[in-house]
């Protein structure tokens, strides 16, 4: 799924520490929760869809990421825009499939876990935005800043592990393929997307104005939902598990 790919720009547009839209977090999270909600319901069709039509889900798993993807840009493009008319279904829609193609993880962890892992996730990451929404906002320039750096180095970091993972998992996946590197992988990716939605609550304000609150809404649910995988890729690591799908 994408990731919080502009996230490098939003720490540069942050440097300054100007707040250019002291509302927008306020306008976003009931569109980061409805896109919660809308999420869900396409993880509950693509289990139901597992349960009684497992050969179709792969083929359907692989159009819709596709697709994400497509609805992913169109609606980053709408929403910087201040063209929310545009952008909210762009997002409704990306948001329902992004929960389909995750829907293949959470039958693993309920699988490997048990059904109590999900629960576990999503409170784990519910905990976090309460504490995160709480300290994000209070955070000095030189304590943000100084985050929001960090975070943006681990992100790449991040990012070439997974890379290697990916290519390393067809030349050796009893190496890459689980066991300590996952875990390696799925514990620093949670450490880092804690660090981010505390970074999500300093940045936004100093980077969208009131105007562009949908674009603040899909950076800080794409932060969440990351979280939320992580979170499952790492019980399902713990428990000895395989690699995520």
């Amino acid at each position: 799924m994408p990731a919080s790919s502009n996230f490098q720009q939003a720490i540069r547009e942050a440097q300054s520490g100007a707040i250019v839209g002291p509302n927008v977090v306020n306008k976003a999270l009931p569109y980061v929760g409805g896109g919660m909600v809308l999420t869900a319901l396409g993880v509950l069709s693509g289990i139901s869809l597992l349960a009684t039509n497992p050969s179709l889900f792969q083929p359907l798993a692989i159009v819709a990421f596709i697709a994400e993807l497509v609805l992913f840009f169109m609606a980053t493009s709408a929403a910087n825009n201040a063209n929310n008319s545009k952008a909210l279904p762009l997002l409704t829609g990306f948001s329902l499939l992004t929960g389909f193609t995750l829907s293949g993880i959470v039958a693993i962890a309920i699988g490997t876990v048990g059904i109590g892992s999900v629960g576990t996730a999503a409170l784990a990451t519910g905990i976090t935005f309460v504490i995160a929404s709480y300290a994000g906002r209070r955070m000095s320039d030189s304590v943000g800043q100084a985050l929001s750096g960090v975070v943006g180095l681990g992100l790449i970091g991040l990012i070439i592990a997974m890379v290697i993972q990916l290519i390393g998992g067809f030349f050796a996946p009893d190496m890459f393929g689980g066991g300590s590197f996952e875990l390696m992988i799925a514990g620093f990716g949670t450490v880092l997307f804690v660090g981010m939605s505390f970074v999500d609550f300093y940045t936004m304000p100093r980077r969208y104005n009131d105007e562009q609150y949908l674009a603040g809404a899909l950076g800080m649910y794409l932060t969440y939902i990351n979280l939320f995988v992580f979170i499952l890729r790492l019980m399902i690591a713990l428990q000895g598990g395989g690699r995520r799908d």
